[in-house]
């Protein structure tokens, strides 16, 4: 069996404390939530303004609705997302390291059972329009497709940074990451299913957990967890 997924040295790591950005991901997330639920004048206001100016323009251009259509409901898909996610534990399990591949899974898990349960609780109707151009199903706030591609592109883009990826390999999958992760949220409010408060508050969720997350396996590595050997 191949050795675990190899650990890069200190100089190579980002100086983005993972564990600050999701402090701070998380309190504007909890601002932005209490500001939906008690349905705050001025970002109602904000939001009903973007989503009927994205729609008249939607619905002049049916070609352009099926092109996002395909990348939110096939490339961007939250369970195309779950995919890319499930294929990395598998290569992390095959390697040895299996803690974080578990680790990985279950923050994946933990990322969809939080939206869900967000959207039961605050239960925010989607945008509605007599003459709609694609429809979605449950609760508006959070976004699912934003949550979880956040969740999945950052979790990705760290276990390509604790590999030891190149330079210009990194450069590639950042440029796919952010374009993916801002593509779905544009998507989103394009196709009329979702406020921009949706899509802002599951990119300020998924940038919370994780970081969360990142900083917990780093927390649990330090505290006795399997020793990764670094890359010589």
């Amino acid at each position: 069996m191949s050795s675990p997924l190899p650990v890069p040295p200190a100089r190579t790591r980002s100086r983005v404390s993972p564990f600050g950005t999701a402090v701070v991901c998380t309190a504007l997330a909890l601002v932005l939530l209490i500001l939906v639920a008690v349905r705050w004048s001025p970002l109602m206001t904000l939001d009903r303004t973007v989503a009927d100016a994205l729609h008249r323009r939607a619905v002049t251009e049916p070609g352009f609705v099926h092109v996002n259509r395909v990348l939110t409901d096939w490339v961007w898909d939250p369970w195309t997302m779950r995919a890319l996610i499930t294929v990395a534990v598998v290569v992390l399990w095959w390697r040895g390291a299996r803690a974080l591949a578990v680790w990985i899974a279950l923050t994946s898990v933990l990322s969809a059972l939080l939206q869900q349960g967000l959207k039961s609780a605050v239960g925010r109707e989607r945008p509605r329009w007599p003459d709609p151009v694609d429809s979605a199903h449950y609760a508006a706030f959070p976004s699912g497709h934003a949550m979880t591609a956040m969740v999945s592109c950052g979790l990705l883009l760290w276990l390509m940074r604790r590999h030891g990826t190149g330079p210009r390999v990194w450069r590639a999958a950042l440029v796919v990451a952010w374009v993916s992760v801002i593509g779905v949220g544009v998507t989103r409010l394009y196709l009329g299913v979702h406020w921009p408060s949706d899509v802002l508050g599951g990119w300020l969720l998924g940038a919370a957990l994780a970081g969360f997350s990142i900083a917990g396996f780093a927390r649990y590595e330090k505290r006795g967890g399997p020793a990764l050997p670094r890359r010589s």
